[in-house]
């Protein structure tokens, strides 16, 4: 009989470790993805952009760069229970900010 592993998925990165290149194909991706109605579009472009970052995802999670004031470099999955939306309604993406931030200073809209 074999065995089945499934990849373990990478909580974090670090935007700023990413050559300037990388950051720009990045946040091409996540504008895209921003801006696309068409869910399947939309988990290929996560998917997409959380490779660039280094990270490996499942096709039905989601990414986020932090979005907070502080200019956190962190690239997380926003679904983690210790992260905190800023904003939800405005943006397609949301605004979230990492557990780390959430818990040093936690932002409003």
């Amino acid at each position: 009989m074999a065995l089945m592993t499934h990849a373990h998925t990478q909580a974090e990165a670090n935007y700023y470790d990413m050559a300037t290149a990388d950051q720009e194909r990045f946040d091409e991706m996540m504008e895209l993805a921003d801006v696309r109605a068409e869910n399947s579009v939309f988990l290929a472009l996560m998917v997409a952009a959380a490779q660039i970052a280094g990270l490996r995802i499942n096709y039905t999670q989601e990414i986020r760069r932090c979005a907070c004031s502080c200019w956190c470099p962190v690239i997380f999955d926003p679904k983690n229970p210790d992260a905190h939306c800023i904003e939800a309604d405005s943006y397609n993406l949301g605004r979230h900010q990492c557990p780390r931030c959430a818990d040093d200073h936690r932002e409003t809209a």
